[in-house]
């Protein structure tokens, strides 16, 4: 089973979220009434809408994370699985995201025009 298929599995036994494509055309998303919290576009790479202010307010910890793809000015981090630590990673951000969207009020209708960084952000593999 690869990292992907893991943090699949787990975070589909969380009750704020349901499954289904993602909004971006690329891959599976998982989604509160908010809106998509994390698409997985491949076996390794996902992203995850963590929000504007919480990736400021995690900015010094993301950083240092090789794990963790930050593209200036997006709401999305990438995070790419590796490992058992990158999936423990994030399933932490997805809690923080959760959290940073219940903080906001759901939209009448699916927000236009805001992408993940899917096909933004180039993840080298680590050695």
């Amino acid at each position: 089973m690869t990292p992907a298929q893991r943090a699949i599995e787990q975070l589909q036994a969380w009750p704020d979220l349901s499954s289904g494509p993602a909004g971006c055309g690329t891959g599976r998303a998982l989604r509160t009434v908010h809106s998509e919290i994390v698409h997985f576009h491949s076996d390794r790479d996902v992203d995850l809408h963590l929000t504007v202010p919480a990736i400021r307010r995690l900015r010094d910890d993301l950083q240092v994370s090789t794990a963790i793809r930050l593209v200036p000015g997006s709401d999305w981090v990438t995070v790419h699985l590796d490992c058992d630590t990158d999936v423990d990673l994030l399933m932490s951000l997805v809690s923080a995201a959760l959290k940073a969207h219940q903080q906001r009020p759901a939209p009448a209708e699916p927000p236009r025009g805001k992408t993940c960084n899917f096909r933004r952000v180039t993840v080298l593999p680590r050695g």
